[in-house]
């Protein structure tokens, strides 16, 4: 059976997210959702037997460096470009009350 996805339940998860729609856009996305999850559903059909989960197509590894402790910059060399600055800081609006 086909998984249909009907114009209520779009209308209750745009109402959470804040969003307005239009009956047209209620039915335009109610069946692209569904011609969607009818896809996910004809995936779920292949035998995957003997397959490796994956992540992506790419057998990627650890691009990270090893850590190594070096000289940071110095104050001046930090702040050279601030556009303002109070001292040794950056001075920024104040953004709480």
């Amino acid at each position: 059976m086909p998984a249909k996805i009907d114009p209520d339940q779009v209308r209750r998860i745009a109402r959470l997210a804040r969003i307005n729609l239009t009956q047209e856009e209620l039915e335009q996305f109610s069946n692209q959702l569904s011609d969607i999850l009818n896809y996910v559903d004809q995936l779920s059909e292949l035998n995957t037997e003997g397959v490796e989960p994956t992540t992506g197509p790419l057998k990627i590894s650890n691009v990270f460096r090893q850590d190594q402790a070096a000289r940071s910059l110095s104050s001046e060399q930090a702040l050279a470009n601030a556009p303002c600055r109070h001292g040794d800081f950056f001075a920024v609006p104040k953004v709480l009350e």
